[in-house]
């Protein structure tokens, strides 16, 4: 990128490496994309690029951005700005300064408002970033009431950074988050999305998750997580939903379906809390917490597919603890049935969700998971378990009964396949066999007076 940076001095113009770049290089993080920052306008950015590389775009230009490709390295180049976001905007508005301390001061976080001047490679650090990288604090260039006020997302993105680089938020940063909260509001449910889906990825969302419900700023997009302190009864004791919550998030691998699911698995407790004379109950807590979860992810404007797979590993976590017995071949055909492809996520999500202190019942719960996935395996080595499916298809069935499409068709199919859940796979002349007795018996006329009340 050095000979970019003579480019753009051979033109008049100054050239700094800016933001993520500079702050992953001095933590010794890897970071492949870089953003550049420069005095010259848009236009003259433009021709600067076309000169110097085939891949370019432009789309960002009204922003002040161009991008380009180089080698391999995707970079965008934006002419110094500031910015705001106005109320129910999805963009900013953009206006050009006139050196680069006037652009990083508009930047979101110290850490973020670093440069270093190219091709000489100078530090410019105007607002003690790297101070404040060694004391892994998260501070604003300007007082926070202001940055926040430009860009209200800022308050949300100050816990997505302590999630991912395990910082703390400075006192006054938080103090303003707490005060200017409502105005996040005003940001578009697609970048708080965004943001969260961040925060969960990182490596200490419990921590973030915990100071934003404190703060009251996660209250604003995710009220069900406040939901989750339940008043503690004084006799009937239960656990802490929402730190179980949290360190559900922390058991589970950093991937977005997975995370959301742990995040919101117990939402539907609150609405089906009970207390009765054996203690706190939650029943169908997963069914009601799986609609909520569907529309709560709706509201951030989720993809449909990542609604329906968090939703329905919800409405399954609990599936497993309905096994108390052992896991015979029919429970294991059923619990693979129900979960299909979501099984992965289904499992991990269940592992997770054991964070008892207790060693024993911790023991006792790893076990009982170990012999289900061992059962599945040993059932998969003899069965098309991902496949199960009746051993008669729908034209066999209409053939051997002579029966037309239809509801009975479907009756039919219904039939032969908890058939083959209960029983495994029972080959087709069996099958056959049954389906003819099935037939026979919902064929027989219910003699007068069975089945009716008599007076």
């Amino acid at each position: 990128m050095i000979a970019l940076a003579h480019a753009f001095r051979v033109h008049g113009h100054e050239l700094y490496l800016v933001g993520g770049w500079v702050r992953d290089a001095l933590l010794g993080r890897p970071h492949v994309d870089c953003d550049f920052s420069t005095d010259a306008p848009p236009e003259e950015t433009l021709g600067i690029l076309r000169r110097f590389t085939d891949t370019v775009w432009s789309q960002g230009m009204r922003f002040g951005t161009v991008g380009g490709e180089v080698d391999g390295i995707s970079f965008e180049i934006t002419t110094f700005r500031s910015e705001s976001y106005k109320p129910d905007s999805r963009h900013p508005e953009v206006s050009f300064v006139g050196d680069v301390v006037a652009d990083l001061s508009r930047r979101d976080f110290t850490v973020n408002a670093m440069a270093v001047r190219l091709p000489e490679r100078e530090a410019i650090d105007p607002f003690g970033g790297r101070g404040h990288l060694r004391e892994r604090l998260l501070v604003t260039p300007i007082a926070p009431e202001a940055s926040f006020l430009d860009d209200p997302l800022r308050m949300l993105r100050a816990f997505r950074f302590m999630s991912q680089l395990e910082f703390s938020v400075d006192p006054a940063v938080e103090g303003a988050i707490a005060d200017l909260k409502d105005h996040l509001t005003t940001v578009s449910a697609e970048r708080i999305r965004d943001e969260l889906v961040r925060l969960l990825a990182g490596p200490a969302p419990a921590h973030a998750l915990e100071r934003a419900e404190a703060t009251g700023l996660a209250g604003l997009f995710l009220p069900e997580l406040s939901a989750l302190k339940l008043e503690q009864d004084p006799v009937h004791r239960h656990k802490d939903v929402f730190r179980h919550t949290l360190a559900v998030i922390e058991r589970t691998d950093p991937l977005r379906e997975l995370r959301l699911a742990a995040l919101l698995h117990d939402i539907g407790k609150p609405r089906t809390r009970r207390i009765g004379p054996e203690g706190v109950s939650f029943h169908h807590h997963e069914v009601v917490g799986a609609q909520m979860a569907k529309t709560r992810l709706t509201a951030l404007r989720f993809p449909n597919d990542v609604v329906d797979t968090v939703s329905e590993v919800i409405r399954l976590h609990h599936r497993f603890h309905t096994y108390r017995l052992g896991w015979t071949d029919s429970a294991v055909r059923r619990y693979v049935r129900d979960a299909g492809p979501l099984l992965p996520l289904l499992n991990a999500l269940v592992r997770a969700d054991c964070t008892t202190r207790n060693p024993a019942k911790a023991r006792h719960l790893a076990a009982r998971m170990d012999e289900l996935e061992g059962r599945i395996i040993e059932l998969a080595a003899k069965e098309e378990l991902a496949k199960m499916r009746p051993e008669l298809d729908g034209h066999e069935v209409m053939e051997l009964l002579g029966a037309p499409p239809g509801p009975v068709v479907g009756e039919a199919l219904a039939f032969l396949l908890e058939l083959r859940l209960d029983e495994g796979q029972i080959g087709k002349e069996e099958a056959r066999r049954r389906l003819l007795e099935w037939a026979r018996i919902r064929a027989t006329p219910t003699p007068p007076g069975e089945g009716s009340a008599s007076g």
